[in-house]
């Protein structure tokens, strides 16, 4: 299960060693200031859409690169246990390659708060 961290004006997320082989990184950082908007979704599963590159477990698991071929691309790891934050990202701000990231966490509401505070 990825790892989130909120210090300074950025937001980190750290993959387990899993996620890593399908996201093809061990550590993602986001600048605060690209943050649009952060969500929380019960249905995390349902959120990544497209082609991708990575683990799907129908039902269960979601992990890796979705929209490689168009739309939107997510970085996601995802499960179906627990609760989901949907980050909405301005790619211009943040200069990186994705619109969307996409994680489960046990403490949503908290991280969706947190993201929201320190954007501010």
């Amino acid at each position: 299960m990825a790892t989130v961290m909120i210090t300074g004006d950025s937001v980190t997320v750290e993959f387990g060693s899993w996620e890593r082989i399908f996201t093809g990184r061990a550590r993602h950082t986001i600048p605060l200031p690209a943050v649009r908007q952060a969500v929380i979704t019960e249905q995390p599963l349902r959120v990544p859409r497209g082609a991708r590159k990575g683990l799907t477990v129908s039902g269960h698991t979601k992990i890796g690169v979705w929209g490689i071929y168009g739309g939107p691309r997510q970085l996601v790891s995802a499960n179906r246990n627990l609760p989901g934050v949907h980050l909405l990202l301005d790619r211009a701000r943040s200069g990186d390659e994705f619109d969307e990231v996409v994680l489960s966490v046990p403490d949503a509401d908290r991280l969706v708060e947190a993201i929201r505070e320190a954007a501010r």
